[in-house]
């Protein structure tokens, strides 16, 4: 045996251990780390957001930067980010019980691949800068340069956010979930500085920003990104992988991932369209408010930072117990036992809404504190707030459908399947940009961007209640016992409304009582009097889901 086939089995053995692991594994301690991951992650995120608002406010200045940072990740989301996420690791894990060397040679190809890609991709972005902030914006003078120039400095972004994600989900198919939770910190953790020294040498009150400023976020705020994807390497040496690159592409089997991710690329195509829409009418609806004088920024700040509070339980939540089941579900799939994907699905759904729907209810019943708590310093006062508070209400119902629609796509995506999903997502695109369009044209400045927020909800309920549907088909009629059928989401996702309404009018209470003391004190009240509340009917409505979660959150303490 030559040494080169010593370190090909030894490669062998690693992967085909790694694609077993989360079999092994407690879903719920791999779901607990990943949440603790996302916490501090949001965390700060949230630290970061209230610092960039400080900084730049909610006006146009603070828009063009919104943009410029968020078109790297609208392209690469657009262009390969969709595809990567939901097809590698289903790919993996059947590359590692197929192929004879575990799927080594298969991850090193595909890894190859995508990186090709996404050199040529940031390549043409960053020459297309002003094209791009053109086709998301009307910027035109001063506020157009000032927002291609930040773009320029950030679309270099695309690299490393791809990188970041095939990374990761190599470590997600070898059941190492917590790096790609974790990293994300260290990236706010430098944006947080980078604003904080722009806070410092920047002048008070100034209309726009200076070439160095310029420079300063737009070069700081990559820098961010790439820490991020390099934090990852440790973790990959840990789990002993060394990626080897591979341009022996013909004949690989690259086939089926390509022709999968097609129909994902066109997902997101739809899926940004829509975005697209929202954006541009959202920046125009911002440019009219301040021709009106209206006192709070209603524009595309406004919404994209409702927007980041409202994903927040989705992405600790929902994210986190669905990346865990991942490599069990598609192993499952490969296997043909769609009894246990179809057990797995529902066991997300109702597990994640235990604790979404709450955070709907808390959204919708505490939203000025919320948002006062988060994005009032600096620039932003309380018109600003109250903007973004009605936005953030707007969006609550739509927070239960959309960890919904999450969970459920990826049942399809464990089975290989992506093309349904694109065909269930032009319904919510169509929703979303059509709906969002007439409350452009139907409301004032002050609400437009509200109405927006709305619209959204909407479309993710009709998309969420298709997509279960159609799921439900595929996967066929439920098995086990009287008891287990009967365990359905749909039961469980209505007797948590049934509690979490009495629990909202209680937090809203609580929190009107407290807000003497301040956004802090309203937001612990009313938090604190809304889960009092679901607790207590947790027994009464038999949601098993969250006493059961008590029950081992008592026993972790009693140990």
């Amino acid at each position: 045996m030559t040494a080169t086939d010593t370190e090909t089995g030894t490669r062998a053995a690693a992967a085909a251990e790694a694609a077993d692991a989360p079999s092994g594994t407690s879903v719920l301690r791999s779901g607990a780390l990943m949440a603790a991951g996302s916490i501090v992650s949001r965390a700060t995120g949230f630290i970061r957001s209230a610092v960039v608002v400080a900084a730049l406010g909610t006006g146009l200045l603070g828009d063009g930067y919104a943009v410029a940072n968020t078109v790297p990740n609208i392209i690469y989301i657009l262009l390969i980010g969709g595809a990567l996420n939901a097809v590698f690791v289903p790919e993996l894990v059947r590359a590692a019980k197929e192929h004879a060397d575990g799927g080594s040679a298969y991850t090193d190809r595909l890894l190859t691949a995508c990186t090709a890609a996404l050199v040529v991709l940031t390549t043409v972005a960053v020459l297309a800068a002003p094209l791009i902030v053109s086709v998301y914006t009307d910027y035109d003078g001063a506020q157009a340069g000032t927002t291609v120039a930040l773009a320029r400095y950030c679309l270099p972004q695309i690299l490393f956010y791809g990188l970041f994600t095939l990374l990761g989900q190599v470590l997600n198919a070898r059941g190492r979930f917590g790096a790609m939770m974790w990293t994300p910190v260290l990236n706010n953790l430098v944006i947080i500085g980078v604003f904080g020294l722009f806070l410092y040498v920047s002048h008070d009150g100034a209309a726009g920003l200076t070439a160095a400023e310029t420079r300063l976020l737009g070069l700081g705020t990559t820098i961010g990104i790439v820490i991020q994807a390099l934090a990852l390497v440790p973790s990959l040496r840990a789990a002993r992988f060394r990626w080897r690159p591979r341009f022996d592409w013909r004949g690989s089997g690259l086939g089926r991932p390509l022709r999968n991710a097609g129909w994902l690329v066109m997902l997101v195509l739809t899926n940004q369209l829509a975005y697209w829409v929202v954006t541009r009418l959202s920046t125009t609806t911002g440019q009219h408010a301040v021709e009106a004088g209206l006192a709070g920024g209603a524009g595309y700040t406004a919404y994209s930072n409702a927007y980041q509070l409202w994903i927040v339980p989705q992405g600790i939540i929902t994210v986190s117990l669905v990346t865990a089941l991942m490599p069990r579900m598609s192993a499952a799939a490969t296997d043909g036992d769609l009894g246990a994907v179809r057990r797995d699905i529902s066991y997300a759904l109702r597990s994640s809404a235990a604790l979404v729907v709450p955070a709907a209810a808390l959204f919708a019943a505490l939203a000025p504190w919320v948002m006062g708590s988060v994005f009032e310093y600096g620039r932003t006062g309380a018109a600003d707030i109250e903007v973004m508070a009605g936005i953030l209400i707007a969006f609550a119902p739509g927070l239960i459908a959309y960890s919904a629609q999450y969970v459920l796509s990826r049942g399809f995506y464990a089975l290989s399947d992506t093309r349904t999903p694109f065909f269930l997502n032009l319904v919510i695109a169509v929703l979303t940009a059509g709906l969002s369009a007439a409350a452009y044209f139907l409301l004032s400045p002050r609400w437009a961007a509200t109405g927006m927020a709305a619209a959204s909800s909407v479309a993710f309920l009709a998309g969420a209640a298709l997509t279960a549907h159609t799921l439900a088909r595929r996967l066929g009629p439920r098995a086990g016992t009287r008891t287990e059928r009967r365990a359905t989401a749909v039961r469980t996702h209505l007797r948590l409304l049934a509690a979490c309404v009495p629990a909202a009018g209680a937090g809203y209470a609580a929190a009107r009582a407290a807000d003497p003391f301040g956004d802090f004190a309203a937001v612990g009240a009313g938090t604190a009097a809304l889960a009092l509340v679901v607790v207590i009917l947790a027994g009464p409505l038999r949601l098993t889901e969250i006493t059961d979660m008590l029950n081992s959150l008592w026993r972790r303490i009693g140990r």
